[in-house]
């Protein structure tokens, strides 16, 4: 025969009061990444990683200069063509006073020697010149012929060391 002493009744008791005030607690504790994980990120796309547009084989900054110059005079008509460093040191300075965002908008020079864009979500996106080159008029060529692809040459400077660390633009 089995007694129930009155001494643990009052026990159990007391261990069901507070046992579930503290089930309910520690599951609220625990659950509480999940919810706050989910709510997404409501502040902007600070975290993202820059976005490489050499992957992208339709991006064509010299697509609008090709298109914009039917004829050329006669003096222009002798072209150097840049390629790598020397090309990308060309794209950046004829859009580094550019207003706006992407690819037609403002280029900056990073602290690495590559050259980017924002896009109108503050996100990073780096430049690649195009394949084939860039045909520049002799004069405007000349500043970039110390620069590895100047007439598709394979030697020369590359960009890194042109920035110093004050004339990169800070970000919000």
């Amino acid at each position: 025969m089995h007694t129930t002493n009155p001494s643990n009744l009052e026990v159990d008791r007391e261990n069901k009061r507070f046992s579930r005030p503290i089930a309910m607690l520690l599951t609220t504790v625990l659950a509480m990444p999940l919810f706050v994980s989910c709510g997404g990120n409501q502040n902007g796309n600070a975290s993202l990683p820059p976005i490489d547009d050499s992957r992208n084989s339709s991006y064509n900054p010299n697509q609008q200069q090709q298109q914009t110059r039917p004829g050329l005079s006669g003096g222009q008509k002798i072209g150097i063509t840049l390629a790598g460093a020397a090309a990308l040191y060309y794209l950046y300075n004829k859009n580094k006073n550019a207003k706006g965002q992407g690819a037609e908008g403002q280029y900056y020079l990073s602290k690495n020697g590559r050259v980017y864009y924002r896009d109108s979500e503050n996100r990073a996106h780096w430049v690649t010149p195009p394949a084939e080159g860039i045909r520049v008029p002799e004069e405007q060529a000349r500043q970039y012929q110390d620069y590895q692809g100047y007439n598709n040459r394979s030697t020369g400077r590359d960009l890194s060391g042109l920035v110093s660390q004050d004339s990169e633009p800070q970000y919000r």
